[in-house]
């Protein structure tokens, strides 16, 4: 009788990682001015309204004129954390290859698009420009619908300069192909678009892109993150934002490892992770944000 022999496997110090874009509201972070939420977990910021000017008498002088200073609350709402645990003896017969890269992974695939799902929804919602009824673009109608979103802007008088555009990949590739090159002996033709108008691009897989979302309360070790709204949450086809209009305040964003000779409820690594934070738009700035959904 023959001998049965399993061969041995190589297995290579390589993991395969879903493919998943970086966080795209991250780069208005250095460009909103951030109040301190130290000790409290809401702050008040000052909203001032005036009023034009009126005739002036030579008689009675200066009309009157009302000054309206009024406090808006921005508390945060949005308090998210999950723990993961990994055995002494797994992450040994795994090579070690999951204690070095499991969390900054797990940020870049599931938190940062979470965050940026929930500061696009309530951006949205805090839009004072819109398309109503929303409408499925093309590559025909993209520039007319973003030169109608410029117009809606400037008739409010929304200054342009800084202004980004957030765009689905889907209504980009709208645009890449609505605008017209030529090409003269290129033995590359890159027709990606960067800049409109003055306007950075950023793109947004849909994804992420939404107009109300609900987040998963995580209550089960095999649930989490976010989804649409099934009710009334729409696809963004794109926004503009003016960076003053909104603020994204993050009070704790802190990742915490326990090694196994550490960790007393185990003997395995243990992260925790705990996040918040917020979104919010200016109640005097609304008119600096448009948004245009699908129907």
């Amino acid at each position: 009788m023959a001998n049965t022999v399993s061969l041995v496997s190589a297995f290579l110090r390589l993991i395969d990682f879903a493919y998943k874009a970086e966080s795209k509201t991250a780069s208005l972070d250095a460009l909103t001015k951030t109040p301190s939420f130290l000790n409290a977990n809401e702050v008040k910021v000052l909203k001032l309204s005036m009023v034009g000017l009126g005739n002036y008498s030579r008689v009675t002088g200066y009309p009157a004129g009302d000054l309206v200073a009024a406090w808006e609350t921005m508390k945060l709402a949005a308090e998210r954390g999950r723990a993961f645990s990994l055995d002494r003896m797994d992450d040994e017969e795994m090579l070690g290859l999951a204690l070095g890269n499991v969390i900054r992974e797990w940020m870049r695939s599931y938190v940062a698009p979470e965050v940026d799902a929930y500061r696009f929804a309530k951006y949205a919602t805090g839009a004072g420009n819109y398309v109503a009824s929303g409408a499925t673009l093309t590559k025909d109608t993209i520039l007319p619908a973003i030169d109608a979103a410029k117009a809606a802007l400037r008739a409010d008088e929304v200054p342009m300069d800084g202004v980004k555009l957030y765009i689905s990949d889907e209504c980009a590739g709208f645009l890449e192909g609505s605008i017209n090159r030529v090409i003269k002996n290129e033995n590359g033709v890159d027709r990606r678009v960067f800049t409109l108008d003055g306007m950075e691009i950023i793109e947004v897989p849909q994804t992420r892109f939404y107009t109300k979302i609900d987040l998963n309360a995580g209550a089960s070790s095999d649930a989490g993150g976010f989804i649409k709204n099934a009710a009334t949450g729409k696809e963004i086809n794109f926004m503009m934002i003016r960076p003053d209009a909104v603020l994204q305040p993050i009070k704790l964003n802190q990742v915490k490892y326990f090694s196994p000779d550490v960790n007393q409820t185990s003997d395995g690594h243990l992260w925790q992770y705990r996040l918040y934070h917020d979104a919010f738009v200016y109640e005097n700035k609304v008119n600096g944000i448009y948004r245009h959904q699908k129907a």
